[in-house]
């Protein structure tokens, strides 16, 4: 009646000894085994592994990870709140520094990657203005994705992958009068460029104005010069004609002093028919 008792302690001291060597691993976990404090080197794949009943496993989740932070309360370069939502994602690169730094608590990891992460949002912030907080391109975006902040995640055992902002916004309390100003500002640089702008179209008129009034004036005076060598030219040709034979010429002028007194209808000239208007009609008829 004695025999089960000693059966049933060795049968739970197998299963301890059972538990204490033996671990299961799967594909997204990575282990790291300690003896006495003092890290092992091992390198286990996913599956049923052993391990020596002094050693202790501890696991880590080797998938990336995502932790988010939002309504975080930050003061800008002119001392004004704003809140911030932000997320950073990381994954474990070494699992015996990841241990030695955090305890192999992600909580404890992602907090201290949050609070390397509030120090860059702080100090970017600060240095500007509220305006340059909320519109625009700001200082802050670069500052997460800088070296030094690679460089203490690393100290941590982890890799940062990403680090993103998600909004910068006022509290509800002070939003209204800050966009308030932020468009009288606007209007007011609106206003300015529609100023400039017509003072530079006014600029642009009158030059316009100017190069055409000298164009025209070039055309006319180019005009003139060409109509005036015309002129002489055919005066010169009329010259050498009357000169060639002065007859002609005669002729010619009282056929247009015809021209000049009776061109328009109506006109009545009254003459003598011994003047010189009949001269040539006397000798068309003598002929």
């Amino acid at each position: 009646m004695s025999r089960p008792l000693p059966i049933a302690v060795g049968i739970l001291l197998l299963a301890v000894l059972l538990w204490r060597t033996v671990f299961m691993l799967d594909e997204s976990e990575v282990a790291l085994l300690t003896r006495f404090g003092q890290v092992q080197t091992t390198d286990f794949g996913p599956g049923l592994h052993v391990k020596s009943p002094l050693a202790e496993v501890h696991k880590f989740d080797r998938r990336l990870i995502t932790h988010a932070y939002s309504g975080e309360s930050f003061l800008s370069q002119d001392q004004k709140p704003l809140t911030v939502d932000f997320y950073l994602r990381w994954r474990l690169v070494d699992p015996a520094r990841y241990l030695s730094a955090t305890g192999g608590d992600e909580d404890a990891a992602a907090a201290r990657l949050a609070d390397l992460v509030r120090a860059r949002i702080r100090a970017a912030l600060a240095s500007a203005p509220l305006a340059a907080d909320i519109v625009g391109a700001h200082p802050m975006a670069g500052a997460l994705h800088t070296d030094a902040l690679r460089a203490a995640a690393e100290l941590l055992g982890v890799a940062l992958v990403d680090v993103q902002l998600q909004r910068i916004d006022l509290p509800d309390d002070v939003a209204s009068t800050v966009y308030q100003r932020m468009q009288q500002s606007l209007t007011a640089q609106a206003q300015q460029l529609r100023t400039s702008g017509t003072a530079e179209a006014d600029k642009i008129r009158a030059d316009a104005d100017r190069k055409r009034a000298e164009i025209l004036a070039d055309g006319t005076r180019e005009a003139q010069r060409v109509r005036g060598e015309a002129d002489a030219a055919a005066a010169a040709a009329y010259a050498r004609a009357y000169g060639a034979n002065p007859e002609f010429a005669a002729f010619s002028r009282t056929l247009q002093a015809y021209k000049s007194s009776l061109g328009r209808e109506g006109d009545i000239l009254v003459i003598s028919p011994e003047g010189e208007f009949f001269k040539y009609l006397h000798s068309a008829n003598g002929r």
